[in-house]
């Protein structure tokens, strides 16, 4: 198994891969980094969802750390189709050059022009475009290539499609002749060979095949995805597996040391969790599995590798804690549940910025991937009523239980027949759940919103030191939740982990965040656009939380 060191890749981005919980690299990976890193033009055809973003972020962080960037001028340029991947691929290059001290911006149609100026002056590493914002800029000189050693054309397929030829040859034309150039398209259509011909020295060509899931082994598998924050995802996982009810789950994490923590908080919550991964030895790893067999386990929390070949009868879920880095690895995951005719289930928690990856996945493999509003803890205590009902039912129809006959006639001399009933109902829910209903405090879940169809309900109480902002504009807008975060990230300047639950209503959207961060953010969204449009931005103040 080839590593990423057995790539060339230097110590501090090995360590930060480890980090992110990349075992090995993808068949494009392997083959983009050594040619990137000997500085060499590359021409790739590959589709979204192989893991190509870091085939050319790793190798062009390391060259960038060996040269010495022109002051207060870009060194790389990556040119994107839209914000939704400007902002995923400036996340990338953000995770994996931490350790190298890499100063990266995503700038795009919708943002203020004056924050991106006031980031640009400031110098930067790494810019990450959309090719209409990047050419405003040009022509504005606000945008100096003139430090530029490396440019890559991301997706160039479609942002032909999308109408931006003259933007890339403008742009192209305007970056320094001697420099190093990467293209990757899914597609190498004739104006993309046209592109490459003009302006690639003696590309190496790459050619990765699209990923297919195999005729027939398709498993039965109802696949459904929950939109959660990063903050709140361990509170969310506690409650899904609530409302399912799964015979056994596995967990997928990224990496060992997720994988140790979260199998602690959901054993410090009531939850049977064993970790498995690749830093057990042999006979830790058979004692975990002689346990699940034996149904002494309701969840195996896991990393990827030390999944593999993993294959127990009693599994009915699969849960992606992470989206999965490729499309590949998702139908791996998810057909270890669905076997010998049964259904089974996949779930998996998408962070707001992650909706590109899902939609790609779900195109790669030709299956819908359902997403659905969190259950509420009425969800969840309705399903164990609805279980315990049914567990009634069987009892009824066995028709065993008459000599409890005597114990219901003598208390009916006390009691109203309903009242008897619902007291047993209440014995056998109690008794069936094995506890009483788990308290979302718990696990730290925010307070449920209201409904989106119903914005005037009553507000239930609210998380002490937050507060919510108003937006002005929601579904009927197109407003979706990773407008919000983007605008907030990038106008208010702050991290994402800190925006909490985000409703979205016909016309209006109401955003949770730190009481101490309202008025900046309200400040700078007042002073920007959203989705092009200035939008009333307020503090929501039926909302707001009593000291």
């Amino acid at each position: 198994m080839t590593s990423f060191a057995d790539l060339g890749l230097s110590a501090p981005l090995v360590e930060a891969l480890t980090a992110l919980g990349y075992e090995e690299p993808t068949p494009i990976q392997a083959d983009a980094i050594p040619a990137l890193l000997a500085g060499r033009d590359l021409l790739g055809q590959a589709a979204t969802g192989t893991g190509k973003t870091a085939a050319f972020a790793l190798p062009l962080l390391q060259r960038l750390a060996t040269t010495q960037p022109v002051a207060l001028r870009p060194a790389l340029l990556v040119l994107v189709p839209t914000r939704e991947l400007a902002m995923q691929v400036a996340e990338a290059f953000h995770r994996y050059g931490r350790a190298l001290g890499t100063t990266v911006v995503p700038i795009y149609g919708g943002q203020a022009f004056d924050q991106q100026i006031r980031i640009l002056r400031r110098g930067v590493h790494v810019v990450v475009a959309t090719p209409g914002r990047a050419l405003d800029h040009i022509r504005r000189k606000t945008l100096d290539l003139g430090g530029v050693v490396a440019l890559v054309l991301d997706e160039a397929d479609e942002m032909l499609d999308m109408g931006f030829a003259d933007e890339l040859e403008n742009i192209l034309d305007a970056a320094p002749a001697v420099r190093q150039t990467a293209l990757f398209s899914a597609t190498l259509s004739p104006r993309i060979s046209a592109i490459a011909e003009r302006h690639l020295r003696d590309p190496m060509r790459i050619r990765i095949a699209k990923e297919t899931t195999p005729a027939g082994d398709a498993p039965r598998v109802r696949q459904v995805a929950y939109l959660v924050p990063r903050a709140n995802k361990v509170a969310a996982l506690g409650r899904v597996l609530d409302l399912e009810g799964p015979t056994l789950a596995l967990v997928f994490c990224r990496t060992r040391t997720e994988v140790d923590a979260l199998t602690a908080t959901l054993g410090s919550h009531g939850f049977r969790a064993e970790a498995l991964h690749g830093g057990m030895t042999q006979d830790a790893r058979d004692r975990v599995m002689k346990r699940t067999r034996s149904g002494a386990v309701d969840l195996l929390v896991a990393t990827d590798v030390a999944a593999r070949g993993l294959d127990i009868e009693q599994l009915s879920h699969v849960v992606n804690f992470n989206v999965p880095e490729s499309a590949i690895a998702y139908v791996h995951r998810i057909g270890r549940t669905g076997r010998a005719g049964r259904e089974g289930v996949a779930i998996t928690f998408v962070e707001p910025r992650e909706h590109r990856m899902l939609r790609s996945i779900e195109a790669t493999n030709r299956q819908k991937i359902t997403v659905s509003q969190l259950p509420t803890a009425v969800d969840v205590q309705a399903r164990r009523l609805g279980l315990t009902a049914a567990s009634l039912r069987e009892s009824i129809l066995a028709g065993d239980a008459e000599h409890y006959r005597v114990v219901v006639e003598s208390l009916t001399d006390e009691h109203d027949l309903m009242t008897i009933a619902m007291a047993a109902v209440k014995m056998a829910h109690e008794r069936g759940t094995g506890t009483t209903p788990r308290d979302d405090a718990d696990l730290d879940l925010p307070a449920e919103q209201p409904a989106p169809h119903h914005p005037k309900r009553e507000r239930p109480p609210r998380t002490k030191g937050l507060a919510r902002i108003y937006v002005g504009a929601g579904r009927k807008n197109n407003l979706r939740p990773t407008d919000l975060v983007g605008a907030i990230v990038n106008e208010a300047g702050i991290d994402a982990r800190e925006i909490g639950t985000i409703e979205i209503t016909d016309r209006f959207s109401l955003v949770e965040l730190p009481e101490e961060r309202i008025d900046q953010v309200i400040k700078a969204l007042r002073a920007s656009t959203i989705k092009g449009k200035k939008l009333t931005v307020r503090r929501d103040l039926a909302g707001r939380q009593a000291s």
